[in-house]
């Protein structure tokens, strides 16, 4: 384990407080409490699923709804992406999955290329999940694009059922990320003809 792999950020607003440790090397461990039962879920499943050790701690204006939580955890989540990625040399650079859950396809498709631009397709038929509102799991991935500083596509292929849609899109991520994140030995520098990111 590389303490430079090792990202700690915390952020305050006066709709948030949020502490977040992020370690790239880990083994899919989490300790989560966002105050939103199912994003916990949510994020447990990327953690796990890209063998990342993960902790979050959010007090948030819960009282109004879920929005600013889960925007700014993105928010945090996307700073310690790129802390902890540093100046990518060595780095794959690019990850990609396409994870099926049930009778649901996903694609995420990710370029740690320091230039932020996010693609999301995809629908959902329920307002909310537990106190989950759906359209939040665009917004969420929005923000880690954009503070991260990556390319970052998701579409929903096919399916049914909202909890496999927005879970395997949480799954897809965390693989694609472990993907993109991970070193091979025979890039000596940075994976880019124009040498730098």
């Amino acid at each position: 384990m590389s303490a430079d792999r090792i990202a700690r950020q915390h952020r305050k607003t006066k709709e948030t407080d949020i502490n977040l440790t992020l370690n790239l090397d880990g083994c899919g461990t989490t300790q989560l409490d966002t105050g939103i039962g199912f994003f916990d879920h949510m994020l447990d499943g990327f953690a796990r699923h890209g063998f990342f050790d993960l902790k979050v701690q959010v007090q948030g204006d819960l009282i109004v709804d879920t929005h600013h939580s889960i925007e700014d955890t993105g928010i945090v989540l996307g700073n310690a992406i790129r802390f902890a990625t540093k100046d990518k040399k060595g780095l794959k650079r690019y990850g990609s999955c396409i994870l099926p859950m049930d009778e649901t396809l996903v694609l995420c498709a990710i370029d740690l290329c320091g230039r932020p631009y996010f693609s999301f397709e995809g629908e959902f038929t329920a307002e909310r999940i537990g106190y989950m509102e759906t359209e939040m799991v665009r917004e969420f991935f929005y923000a880690i694009s954009y503070s991260a500083g990556m390319n970052l596509h998701m579409k929903i292929l096919s399916g049914i059922n909202n909890h496999h849609m927005v879970e395997g899109l949480f799954k897809a991520f965390g693989r694609a990320l472990d993907e993109a994140t991970g070193k091979d030995p025979r890039i000596k520098d940075i994976m880019s003809t124009k040498g730098s990111l």
